[in-house]
């Protein structure tokens, strides 16, 4: 494995570009169909409830056309002029995106290798006026996103890298099984590939108190029992349990990128990725990544 190579003369970037004035939804929500503003509003309580009920039996719920095609444009357009900026990936990684550990059997899912290939458009690069940084920056949207997931408070998130990137796949590329080192996962399509990019989860397959490693090993040894699939369109909203269901997205194929955003929350305001995540998923770790090196309450491998 190669060493962790730490970037100290990177810092993080400063507050996103809205984090002080008034965000306009309508910028990127149609109102009428979408009310998250609106409390009392019955379709708001409709949204918020099959949200829970999905997330509750399907550990993912999925809102189709959530941010409008002026939106999801504008971002395209973004994420086309900061492709020269992507992070590409090329390593193996387990689901844990840990180091080998010699000391288990060669089949253990600790030991079992694919070969990623996508890239990140790191957070870090978004332009100042980037439409994802203020979707990402709206607190009605974190009071949305919180309701829908049932669990609060929560916060936008301390990782400079991670906490709103643009994830980019070309032709061939894949992103292996892997479970994620923050709660949840918040995802826009951008840009659908041509062919391919379909997002694959095992709910739940494992919680706080079980690894459930003989679950993992039969499902990256082919079992698909436990496999469900989600075809994304662009502005699609998926609001995701990563932490407990090992997830991927198969070969994107065609010419045209599967471009996604992925604006990310947590519950502890303090944490950001580990260095190894950092490392596994945006190509370096920075000084923060060492400093809040904590390990996860919940004792999970990752």
């Amino acid at each position: 494995m190669t060493s962790l190579h730490i970037d100290a003369t990177d810092t993080p970037s400063g507050p996103s570009a809205y984090a002080a004035v008034e965000i306009d939804l309508r910028d990127f929500i149609d109102l009428d169909e979408f009310p998250i503003h609106d409390l009392g509003s019955a379709r708001r309580a409709e949204l918020v409830a099959s949200a829970r009920a999905d997330l509750e039996s399907v550990g993912c719920a999925h809102i189709a056309s959530f941010i409008t095609p002026e939106a999801i444009e504008a971002m395209r357009s973004e994420s086309a002029r900061l492709l020269p900026k992507a992070r590409p990936a090329d390593s193996m990684i387990n689901p844990y995106l840990t180091s080998d550990d010699d000391s288990l059997p060669a089949d253990h899912p600790k030991r079992t290798y694919s070969r990623r290939t996508s890239s990140f458009i790191n957070s870090d690069e978004l332009e100042h006026t980037s439409l994802l940084r203020k979707i990402y920056d709206s607190d009605v949207m974190v009071h949305f996103i919180s309701d829908c997931l049932n669990v609060g408070p929560i916060y936008r998130w301390a990782d400079p890298l991670g906490r709103n990137p643009y994830s980019v796949m070309n032709d061939g590329d894949y992103f292996p099984w892997h479970f994620d080192g923050n709660d949840f996962t918040i995802s826009i399509l951008v840009q659908k590939s041509e062919a391919g990019g379909d997002f694959e989860y095992c709910p739940n397959i494992r919680n706080a108190q079980a690894e459930n490693f003989d679950a993992v090993q039969a499902t990256l040894q082919g079992d698909r029992s436990r496999i469900k699939v989600l075809t994304l369109f662009e502005g699609d909203l998926q609001i995701f349990r990563g932490r407990h269901s090992m997830h991927r997205v198969t070969p994107a194929e065609g010419a045209t990128p599967r471009i996604i955003a992925l604006p990310t929350y947590v519950t502890n305001p303090f944490l950001v990725n580990r260095p190894h995540h950092a490392k596994a998923f945006y190509g370096r770790a920075m000084p923060i990544h060492v400093d809040r090196d904590l390990a996860r309450t919940d004792g999970l491998t990752d």
